[in-house]
């Protein structure tokens, strides 16, 4: 795939592994719409990635029609979409019991699974309608390039990660299947599991809890950066060979219980 002339959609486009994303697209030549619920993120990000190739729009994941638009959006402004990325989010964390033996409440962890699980399945699935009625790109037939954004968490869930590991672990689920539901279109579909990812939420954070993470981590001994994650994803859209699959991003980590 061509970064030079492709148009690329990011979901959670205006921050952290989204933007890294956004902004290494851009770097090697690509447009990128941007997807995103913050508005005035949106704006800057689109001043500083260069308004000529940027577009921003104001998307909920979970929302079809707000999706659909979108799509509509940029296909207007750039004719095509060959490549998806998937990096809208949360990260929530509850026990299933608190210390009272009080269940956790059932729509913290419907949020999670509809914003994470099924907001991803809801604009992979457009984004491919999309990119089934574009010509193919090159001798192998392909159409596009549909990246999901997973987590360790999807195999080795934490205390209190119930609601964030179940929905990590269904894009996991469906990495493969949704590549083989596409493959006779030509469209690609891989997953990114990362690890302790250096985003702004987690800098957020104090400075020895960040080290405490890091510490765990085998090689390199750090959190990862987001320019990594990015890296990967340009690697996925240029060997075309990689397809259903699921590759952890994490230094070799197992997370422990807690």
């Amino acid at each position: 795939m061509d970064l030079t002339s492709i148009t690329a959609v990011v979901t959670g486009g205006c921050s952290g592994l989204g933007y890294a994303t956004a902004r290494a697209l851009r770097e090697a030549g690509a447009n990128v719409a941007l997807f995103d619920l913050n508005a005035a993120a949106g704006e800057s990000r689109t001043v500083e990635l260069g308004a000529d190739n940027t577009l921003y729009c104001q998307v909920d994941v979970c929302d079809e029609q707000q999706v659909a638009q979108a799509i509509e959006q940029v296909k207007s402004r750039f004719g095509h979409i060959r490549l998806c990325v998937n990096c809208a989010g949360i990260a929530p964390a509850s026990r299933i019991l608190n210390r009272d033996n009080q269940p956790a409440p059932l729509a913290g962890f419907q949020q999670a699974i509809d914003i994470n699980l099924v907001g991803s399945f809801n604009v992979a699935r457009l984004v491919a309608q999309a990119m089934a009625e574009q010509a193919t790109t090159d001798a192998d037939g392909e159409r596009g390039l549909i990246v999901n954004t997973a987590s360790v968490a999807g195999y080795d869930g934490q205390i209190g990660q119930c609601a964030y590991a179940a929905s990590k672990g269904g894009i996991i689920a469906m990495t493969l299947p949704m590549a083989r539901d596409l493959a006779a279109l030509g469209i690609r579909v891989n997953t990114i599991a990362p690890g302790i990812m250096a985003t702004p939420m987690l800098l957020a954070m104090p400075e020895h809890v960040q080290d405490a993470l890091a510490g765990n981590v085998p090689y390199p001994k750090r959190l990862g950066l987001p320019e990594e994650f990015a890296a990967l994803v340009l690697h996925m859209a240029g060997n075309r060979y990689l397809n259903g699959e699921t590759i952890r991003l994490d230094g070799a980590l197992r997370m422990p219980p807690k």
